[in-house]
Formats: structure tokens, C-alpha cells, sequence
């Protein structure tokens, strides 16, 4: 149905804003957003487009979104650290059938919850009025003596100098048990001696002797820890009474913040179409982590259903991009357009949008349902197949159908785990199969061992100006929006890959990947991510544009047969 054209009075308050170009040529869509995998409908580009353009315009705050070489600085004159930020638009239509959007910003903006164009969050903890002011403080004090302690000169003369004497104590102490092992070897060799050399009556006089030896040896040693312990007692005691200090305020703290947690959350209140409201605790406690994650609720798309339900408009679409620069450990591309995150946003529009008319999840469908795979080679311990794009090599939660699946239809004498590698959902390629248990260790151990060779090809949406090299970024999942991958260097996984560019042609460059590790998403996220090539693979719909497919292809593989000990090659082209 067509959509009606805005007149300029049709705004029903600051939030909603009417679109300043025609619209009448435009189509509502039939569905809401499935908000977690889509492409953005005409109406909200539009709507993107005019609040990118507001963006780029408005005078009223300054944040740093990292797009110049300039220095921001706040209004007192402080310079900002540069951080993109996520916006959202909904598409909505109010009581008069007239079509308009909303706008909002995930977390906070230029040190503020609250700014015109925006919709407010659904709890401002910044409010004076509130509780969080008041109670913050109780927690930031304890944060600043907690802090002084653990950092007074006391402390860290007690810490240094326990230290200190523990060293010298075990030093001391190992010293004599090196003794006392010397001791009990030259006391064994005057047994043996004597007992070939002297009378029964003289041997037992020096066995007497011997073993009193030992005893000293043994009393000895412990009058060394008792020594040792006296001498640190007096410094243990003091800096325990410390750190006991420490740790009392540490477990108020704790009790504090939690409280302080619980009342945040429970003020978090969800509105869904049918007018039923949840806490974000009552929200999460059908989940398995039970409790809301950190900032839940801040997030652009909760805020625009908040607001729309909250004044009667009708949602009728949604998107969110991302403005400004990438951030160090996410892939994010300024104004390109992502779905909501699954792990704080799933749960509470979940709920939020209960009853509506959604889009299918295009998740939930098989991609490779018409699809087959090659054959390459085949014996009877082993094959090489070539796995087309959109067919998974093991099943997933959703879709059985898999690499796995065929293998074990089509080979049902085979036995053992069948899989020794595995390539993404979306790329194609070779991948190796084992018919036994046997030729899959064997396999395995070569991959372990990286003596397994590969080769990707790969086509990237950009022209690159370096010719090759290597790129070291450590990855791991991102908890709170699986199946992405991070780059973190505190609890990341190294991951290597090196590079090198074939052909340059048509804004696109095409370049072979030869991964030295074999981590999830890997050659995607070394592609996309700003501190590797910057620039995402064409097809990549998690780190980059969504298109036809995937261009990534495993094309060479080399390895060592498993039962004649050959080395085999094989390889086949791209067909992108």
C-alpha cells in the first residue's frame, strides 16, 4: 500500500520526525523487521539517510566519532577519545495513518542520555531525581578506599618485604634439605661399609649413631620454619590485617553494587503491542545466564519500540548502522547497516515484539536444500569433495542437513567422527572426509601439526595498495553476539594469516589466504577488520555487505594420504 505523504505539522511531539523527502512513491512493508538478520527497507535507508544528514549538521553536542584528523573536544574543552556509535531508526505510523520514523542512539551520546531527535532511554540512570545518583557515591567511596589501600606505601612495603622473607626462607630451608639428602647418601654408604667392617656390637652403636644424625637432620629443619615463621610473623600479621580490610570492603562493595544492579534492572520496564511489561529480570530469568548482562536495555532498538509503544505508534520497520570509527575489537563500518545484537537484545525484543507480524528468519532455511557436492577423489579410507556455499559441514541448531549428514547416508559402513576440518556455513571448497577412525587421527594429527597445506581464495569489496603480507590478530566469540568473533588480545586465540593479492579489477581485489592457524571466521574477521586488510570479503553478511554468496573458496589443499603415506594435491578454481 502506498504511503502517505507527511505534511510538516504531523509531527505528534520532538521524537517523532515526518520525512523531508516525498514518499508517496514508496511501499509500507507487510512485516515488521525480523530485527537479528535483514536488509533495510526503502523507507528506513530514507530515514537513515536524513538523520546521517542531521549528524553531519547539528551544532547542539559535540562527540568524537573519530571521522576527522581534528581533535573534539567537549564544551569545557577536553579532549575526547574518538568512539563510533550505533543509531537506529524505526519506521512508524501514528493515529493519523501518517508515516514518520523515530530515532535513537545505543548507550550514551556526547555524555548524555538525552538529546533532541533522540528517544529518551527507557531508564535514565542520569536522572537527579533518581536513586543512582544518590547511591552511586556509596559505591564510588568504597571504590577510592579500596583504591588507597591497595595502593599505600604501607602495603606495598609489608607485600615487599613478606616477599622477601619468604624467598629467603625457602632458599634457606632448600639448602638444608640438599643437606640433608647429601647426609642420608654418605650415612648409607658408612652402613654398608661397617657392616662388612665391624662387630655386631660395634654396627649397632653406629646404626644408634646414625639415627640420631638423621633425627638432628629432621629437628633441624624444622627449628629453620619456625625461625622463618617467627621472623615473618609480625609482617604477616600487619599486612593480613590489611588485606583483610581490603577484602571486607571489597564483599561491601560487592553487596552494594549488586543492589544497586537489582534496582537498575527493576526499573527497566518493557512494553510489547499487546501492552504487557516486563523487567529486564523478569526478562533474562528464562535464559541461561538468568542475569541481564552489563548495559541491556541500552541498545538503540529497545529504546524506539519503548517510545513507539509508549505513544501509540504503529512499528512498521527497523534498522540500525553504525556511525563514526571502528572500535578496536569489533568489525564496524561507518553507515553500513547491522542487526541487533543477540545476546543483550534477543531476549528483550523477544518479548517486545510478541504478536507482531515479523519476516521470516532467514536462518531458519536451508540454503543448500537443491544443493550437491563434488566428489574430487575417493578410496576406500578417505574422500576429497568440493562443499558448495550454504550447506554446513556438521548440523546446525536449526538445519540437520550438512556435509556430515550426506556422508553418513551415503557411506553407512564408514565409521568415527567423518569431519576432519571444517570451512563456514558460506564459504565453498575442499574438505577432507575420513571413512574410519583410523585415517580421521591421522588427518586430524597432520592439521595439529600444520603440516596440512591450504589456499583460499578470496574477493574483497575494495582495491588494497600493499601486495602481501601477514596478518596476527588474536580472536575469540563475541559473548554477547554469537556467532561474530572479536579481536582480543587478553583472552584471544592467535590466529596468523598470510596474504598475498592476485588481481586488482573492477573497485574489487582478489587475493589468495594461506592461514596458518584455523580459527573460526578467521580469514573474514582478517579481512574486515580495521587493524587487518579494512576491507571485508564481498558477500561477508556478519563482518561486511551481504550479496549473492560468500566469495571465499578453499581451492588447494595438500596433505599426506593416511594409509599409503602419499603426498597428495589437490584444487579447484573459484567460481566467483
Amino acid at each position: 500500500m502506498p504511503v502517505n505523504h507527511n505534511s510538516d505539522n504531523a509531527s505528534i511531539d520532538n521524537c517523532f520526525t515526518s520525512f523531508k523527502a516525498p514518499t508517496t512513491s514508496y511501499n509500507l512493508p507487510e512485516r515488521f523487521t525480523y530485527p537479528f538478520y535483514y536488509q533495510p527497507h526503502p523507507l528506513c535507508l530514507l530515514a537513515a539517510s536524513e538523520l546521517q544528514a542531521h549528524l553531519n549538521t547539528q551544532k547542539d553536542w559535540l562527540h568524537n566519532f573519530g571521522l576527522s584528523p581534528e581533535i573534539q573536544s567537549d564544551k569545557q574543552g577536553d579532549k575526547q577519545d574518538a568512539a563510533g556509535k550505533m543509531f537506529g531508526v524505526l519506521l512508524v505510523q501514528n493515529n493519523n495513518a501518517e508515516i514518520g520514523y523515530l530515532a535513537a542512539f545505543s548507550g550514551m551520546l556526547a555524555e548524555s542520555n538525552h538529546h533532541a531527535k533522540f528517544v529518551p532511554p527507557v531508564f535514565d540512570v542520569l536522572d537527579k531525581a533518581g536513586f543512582y545518583l544518590n547511591d552511586q557515591p556509596q559505591v564510588s567511596k568504597l571504590n577510592a578506599q579500596i583504591d588507597a589501600l591497595e595502593n599505600s606505601p604501607q602495603l606495598l612495603e609489608l607485600t615487599t618485604k613478606l616477599k622477601s622473607l619468604n624467598e629467603a626462607a625457602e632458599a634457606d630451608i632448600e639448602i638444608q634439605r640438599q643437606s640433608m639428602i647429601e647426609k642420608k647418601k654418605h650415612r648409607k654408604i658408612r652402613r654398608t661399609i661397617a657392616k662388612k667392617e665391624l662387630n655386631a656390637n660395634d654396627f649397632n652403636q653406629l646404626k644408634t649413631t646414625l639415627g640420631k644424625e638423621s633425627v638432628y637432620e629432621k629437628n633441624y629443619l624444622k627449628y629453620l620454619k619456625t625461625q622463618w615463621q617467627q621472623k615473618a610473623k609480625q609482617t604477616e600479621t600487619t599486612h593480613t590485617r590489611l588485606t583483610d580490610e581490603i577484602l571486607a570492603l571489597k564483599s561491601q562493595r560487592k553487596l552494594l553494587s549488586s543492589e544497586l544492579q537489582r534496582k537498575i534492572f527493576n526499573q527497566y520496564q518493557f512494553l510489547n503491542n499487546q501492552g504487557e511489561s516486563k523487567s529486564l529480570f523478569d526478562i533474562f530469568d528464562n535464559t541461561p545466564q538468568k542475569t541481564p548482562p552489563a548495559a541491556a536495555g541500552e541498545c538503540a532498538a529497545p529504546k524506539l519500540l519503548q517510545y513507539a509503544f509508549m505513544h501509540n505508534l504503529k512499528p512498521l520497520a527497523m534498522a540500525e548502522f553504525w556511525w563514526g570509527a571502528s572500535p578496536k575489537s569489533e568489525i564496524r563500518k561507518h553507515q553500513h547497516f547491522y542487526p541487533a545484537c543477540r545476546g543483550k537484545c534477543k531476549p528483550i525484543l523477544s518479548h517486545m515484539l510478541n504478536g507482531m507480524k515479523m519476516d521470516e528468519d532467514p536462518l531458519l532455511k536451508n540454503p543448500a536444500e537443491s544443493k550437491s557436492f563434488d566428489i574430487i577423489y575417493e578410496d576406500e579410507v578417505m574422500l576429497v569433495i568440493n562443499k558448495p556455499p550454504g550447506l554446513l559441514s556438521v548440523p546446525g541448531k536449526n538445519i540437520e542437513d550438512s556435509v556430515y549428514q550426506r556422508i553418513k547416508n551415503s557411506y553407512p559402513r564408514a565409521t568415527g567422527p567423518l569431519i576432519v576440518h571444517r570451512l563456514d556455513m558460506c564459504t565453498s571448497g575442499l574438505l577432507l572426509i575420513a571413512l574410519n577412525k583410523v585415517s580421521h587421527k591421522n588427518l586430524q594429527q597432520q592439521f595439529i601439526k600444520r603440516t596440512v597445506k591450504k589456499r583460499y581464495c578470496a574477493l574483497l569489496d575494495g582495491i588494497l595498495t600493499a601486495d602481501e603480507g601477514i596478518i596476527n590478530l588474536p580472536l575469540r566469540v563475541d559473548l554477547d553476539d554469537r556467532p561474530r568473533q572479536l579481536v582480543c588480545y587478553e583472552y584471544g586465540k592467535n590466529a596468523k594469516t598470510q596474504w598475498k593479492v592476485i588481481e586488482r579489477k573492477n573497485g574489487k581485489t582478489k587475493v589468495h589466504f594461506y592461514p596458518v592457524t584455523g580459527r573460526t571466521h578467521q580469514l573474514r574477521v582478517h579481512a574486515a577488520h580495521s587493524l587487518g586488510l579494512n576491507t571485508p570479503i564481498v558477500g561477508d553478511d556478519l563482518y561486511g555487505d551481504s550479496a549473492n554468496r560468500l566469495h571465499l573458496h578453499a581451492e588447494t589443499i595438500e596433505f599426506t594420504h593416511p594409509a599409503s603415506k602419499e603426498l597428495m594435491s589437490f584444487k579447484v578454481d573459484a567460481e566467483f
